[in-house]
């Protein structure tokens, strides 16, 4: 009989449980960070800041309530109903596109509303696809590498959500679904040569949907010429330039900042990572890209104790659905990406993203506490067998 003998890979499952909590560990910092600036951002707003911070404080109980519901549920158990999640998420997406029950904001119709609470659609359309994905890619990995089963029935997945998502039209959300999606069919084993042209195709479409639609169109060659515009297409862009610029290494100080004067349109949302360069200097704006660079590598990490294929693929499209849209909203706002409506993850005001954040922090959570469980079990299973 063998006694105390280690588990053949107790110190990496350690590891990997780690890596997981620094997740959490990183979302928490990004929100204490988010609430303290929010509060810099919306002082002059109508209603003063305290209205829009403790809109945002219910916002993080909120999806910290959510986190909590899906650490806790069998993932293998909801798999079974993923069909009809998928489906109620496109009915929702349907619904947001018609007249009467979608709110339309500034030309687009996101939002569905339930009294005051106002809840955009396409966020539940991010998860959704992930979660619908993964199941049919884990349930036919044997026949990845046909083409009809392999490439054209989890692409009718994705284009499904991607497509009713840009009806509204939202090209941001819609690319950031597309890109997730086509990534989780790369990692579950899909032919280079069928994606390939695929992302070919998804440039050309969007290139034709903003040469025919004149707003964006103007948009996007005032991009260009950023300096050029600063007065009309590029205002937004440019003030908040202005605003790295002006809190330089040091920052002016939390609340002394020019553009929470109404200088900068969207501060308190899209633009807030300016507020933050702005305010708190540079050491502070690279620190938020650092933390996402860590919740990118411990992610990863993590996902060494997978299971099995489909949870494999959930945390990673988690993952992806995370730092993506993380780089997305830092290019928007740098400049280097046209500018386009994307939340920087945490740290943004608005409820509907925050409670995203919150299922998905949650299933990381979950398979944190489910997976080392599993490693424990196959490693007793070992320890008998050598018994």
């Amino acid at each position: 009989m063998v006694h105390n003998v280690p588990a053949p890979d107790a110190h990496r499952g350690r590891f990997t449980l780690n890596a997981a909590a620094i997740m959490v560990v990183c979302a928490i910092g990004l929100v204490f960070l988010g609430l303290s600036i929010l509060f810099s951002a919306t002082v002059a707003f109508k209603g003063g800041p305290y209205s829009y911070l403790n809109k945002q404080i219910v916002g993080v109980i909120g999806a910290a309530f959510v986190a909590f519901v899906v650490s806790r549920i069998d993932l293998e158990y909801a798999r079974r109903h993923v069909w009809l999640v998928g489906g109620f998420t496109a009915l929702l997406l349907i619904m947001v596109t018609i007249p009467g029950l979608g709110i339309s904001v500034k030309g687009s119709r996101r939002w569905l509303g339930f009294g005051p609470i106002r809840f955009q659609v396409s966020e539940l359309g991010k998860i959704a696809m992930v979660f619908c994905l993964a199941h049919y890619l884990a349930l036919n990995q044997t026949r990845i590498a046909e083409f009809k089963r392999g490439y054209i029935f989890p692409l009718a997945i994705i284009l499904a959500f991607a497509g009713l998502i840009i009806l509204e039209p939202d090209f941001g959300t819609s690319a950031l679904v597309l890109v997730v999606g086509l990534i989780l069919l790369f990692l579950a084993g899909a032919r280079w040569l069928y994606i390939l042209p695929s992302l070919g195709l998804a440039v050309a479409g969007f290139g034709v949907l903003v040469l025919n639609n004149e707003n964006r169109l103007r948009r996007f060659l005032a991009f260009l010429d950023v300096e050029g515009n600063k007065q009309a297409g590029t205002y937004q862009l440019w003030q908040s330039l202005l605003a790295f610029a002006v809190g330089g290494t040091d920052g002016v100080g939390l609340g002394q900042g020019r553009q929470q004067l109404n200088f900068l349109p969207e501060a308190h949302t899209d633009f807030i990572f300016a507020v933050i360069g702005e305010e708190l200097g540079l050491a502070y704006t690279l620190g938020v890209v650092a933390v996402f660079m860590i919740m990118f590598i411990a992610g990863f990490l993590h996902l060494r104790r997978a299971p099995n294929l489909f949870q494999y693929l959930l945390v990673t499209g988690t993952i992806l659905m995370i730092c993506l849209q993380a780089i997305i909203n830092l290019g928007v706002v740098t400049g280097r990406l046209p500018t386009k409506g994307m939340s920087l993850p945490f740290i943004s005001a608005g409820l509907s993203n925050l409670l995203l954040m919150g299922c998905l922090i949650g299933i990381i959570i979950n398979t944190q506490r489910t997976w080392s469980r599993t490693g424990l079990q196959r490693d007793g299973r070992s320890l008998q067998e050598m018994s």
